[in-house]
């Protein structure tokens, strides 16, 4: 499995525009093969500050996601929405556990 995390920044005073964007991006992605979850999430502190959370079946699943046309929209809307400070990690992990 792979876990992505990570932010992306939307200005404060764009973040009603920025929602439908976000909600077409995580319907289309929890309707893929292979996305065992997606997430964003607002932060509490910092408004604007946006916290996402993938986790994908493997690696060929992760690279058809990239490659889809959901994606391409989602980037292409990136400037009009004042999306920035993107920094994504994914991390490869073995079998969840409950703690």
């Amino acid at each position: 499995m792979l876990l992505i995390v990570g932010t992306v920044r939307l200005p404060f005073e764009g973040r009603p525009a920025a929602r439908a964007a976000l909600a077409d991006m995580i319907a289309a992605s929890r309707n893929e093969d292979g996305c065992l979850e997606y997430a964003y999430a607002e932060d509490v502190l910092d408004p604007g500050l946006i916290h996402v959370k993938e986790i994908w079946r493997d690696q060929a699943v992760l690279d058809r996601h990239f490659a889809s046309a959901h994606i391409a929209a989602w980037r292409e809307a990136w400037p009009a929405l004042g999306i920035g400070d993107r920094s994504l990690f994914c991390y490869e992990t073995g079998a969840p556990r409950r703690v």
